[in-house]
């Protein structure tokens, strides 16, 4: 079994270097330099004594990830990536827990993971009130927050990673717009997070912008159960339905995410409407699931495996050294058109 003596003799640098490496503290290494350790640890297949790290660090080597749930593919995405990065770079697993979106469930996590020694939280919420959050960091854990932006004029003691909601929701609108929909829906769930919200405006801003502001609708879906993201879905299929049968039915729909999407676009089906030939169908995300679809879905990428990066290497760089400022990353998404979202033509109904 390799040793970190090992590690260094390879890479050519002292054993301290290398455990910078492993805890995170490679901020300020020259990139040479740190190439070729990780480079040693990959060839030496070296994993650090986690019992001897936990002694001598105080805390375990795992990240906790909590997730509104793993129904839905984005996440396991997202903690695939996150998984990939911690085990390979810094010999940490995660500890996955599903939250739907439930803040005392949340809360519960954290005093969970406190007690097993865990330190270094990504969460994703996006819930508008981030108060438990900010407590948890408190008691000494490493949080970043995914998908929402940090609460404005306050300062925090968490990071924040997430795409630009905004922008995502509004070059969806007006990628419609450009291909000449003129009524216009936004499908989402009811129940509000800051990143919904985000979206919302996007759409409405690209609406307006147009003069569309009398033919664009935002459509709220209740949850057929508590268990908001393994349901969209149906809560999409669903609101499908009731669309199709509106006088002045829209003819460009985007959902709030790609599982909403999914289900408009088997809703629509239902009611005997054909995509993109009747309306035209976008979602948000761009999970693999999007090229199985038929027609191919047009979907609105995030650069998941960047965010994850910065998500994975701002909580070992803090547990290193926590008096590491917080700070806010946003990410700007790319439209990626498919066949499900085409020119707009007049047809008789």
């Amino acid at each position: 079994m390799s040793k970190i003596r090992d590690v260094a003799s390879l890479a050519g640098v002292s054993t301290s270097t290398v455990s910078n490496v492993l805890n995170g503290r490679a901020n300020r290494m020259a990139a040479e330099t740190l190439a070729r350790v990780e480079a040693a640890i990959a060839e030496l297949k070296y994993r650090p004594n986690s019992t001897a790290r936990q002694l001598k660090t105080g805390y375990t080597p795992l990240i906790g990830l909590l997730v509104p749930s793993m129904a839905n593919p984005m996440y396991g995405f997202i903690a695939r990536e996150i998984e990939t990065l911690a085990q390979e770079r810094y010999g940490f697993r995660i500890m996955i827990g599903n939250t739907y979106r439930d803040r005392d469930k949340e809360t519960r996590f954290f005093d969970d993971l406190l007690a097993h020694g865990v330190r270094g939280v990504i969460i994703i919420s996006s819930l508008i009130d981030e108060q438990h959050v900010e407590a948890a960091a408190e008691r000494g854990m490493v949080m970043v927050s995914y998908d929402r932006r940090a609460t404005p004029n306050m300062r925090s003691i968490v990071d924040h990673v997430t795409v630009d909601s905004f922008e995502s929701a509004r070059i969806a609108t007006q990628h419609l717009i450009d291909l000449g929909h003129r009524r216009l829906a936004f499908v989402t769930p009811a129940g509000r997070t800051m990143s919904r919200n985000e979206k919302i405006a996007g759409f409405l801003s690209a609406a307006k912008s147009a003069g569309l502001e009398g033919s664009a609708r935002v459509v709220e879906g209740t949850p057929v159960d508590e268990y908001g993201d393994s349901m969209m879905s149906e809560v999409g299929r669903a609101q499908a339905g009731l669309l199709a049968k509106l006088p002045e039915r829209p003819t460009g729909v985007i959902g709030v995410n790609d599982l909403m999407a999914f289900g408009l676009m088997a809703g629509f089906r239902d009611a005997g409407l054909a995509v993109p030939e009747d309306v035209s169908v976008i979602g948000i995300d761009n999970v693999f699931l999007s090229t199985l679809m038929h027609p191919a879905m047009t979907s609105v990428r995030l650069p998941v495996p960047e965010m994850a990066q910065v998500m994975v290497e701002r909580v070992m760089s803090r547990l290193a050294d926590p008096s590491i400022e917080t700070r806010e990353y946003i990410f700007q998404p790319t439209l990626v058109a498919r066949d499900s979202a085409v020119r707009y033509q007049a047809r008789e109904r």
